[in-house]
């Protein structure tokens, strides 16, 4: 079993704390990614509702938060539904004058031996789009979004 490593950056003119809130609030998934269902908190935080501990549910995939550290660091860990052993990303964001750099890393371990190189180009395309898409909404976000509330 060996563990794959990766990472996608994205520039955003947009605040941390605005991006952090468009990480940690599961509904706000909706708004800025483009999933053919959609995102939702189905546990609650030990502290915070969308804090440590919480999870959410992606279509099949369930991920639970396991680092929330507004407005810096936000991490999350695949707990079943994905086609890997073992899934984790973290979420920094770093301000730079008045944007913020987003790097968004995660690490694998493939469920089928021989994948890894696959999977995790894969896996490294839809972050990188994630962290575009993340950018960009925040960008132009409005009031009513789920980021917001």
């Amino acid at each position: 079993m060996s563990v794959r490593r990766f990472a996608a950056t994205a520039t955003a003119a947009a605040p941390p704390e605005l991006l952090f809130q468009h990480l940690a609030v599961a509904e706000a998934w909706n708004a800025w990614g483009w999933f053919p269902f959609a995102s939702r908190r189905v546990q609650t935080g030990a502290k915070e509702a969308d804090g440590v501990g919480a999870v959410r549910r992606i279509g099949p995939a369930k991920e639970r938060i396991v680092t929330f550290e507004r407005p810096g660091h936000y991490a999350y860990v695949a707990e079943s539904g994905l086609p890997i052993r073992h899934y984790r990303a973290d979420v920094r964001l770093v301000p730079s004058g008045d944007n913020t750099v987003i790097r968004w890393s995660a690490e694998i371990v493939p469920l089928i031996p021989g994948t890894g190189g696959l999977t995790a180009a894969l896996l490294h395309r839809m972050l990188a789009d994630f962290a575009r898409r993340v950018a960009r909404h925040c960008e132009r976000c409005e009031p009513g979004c789920p980021g917001h509330l």
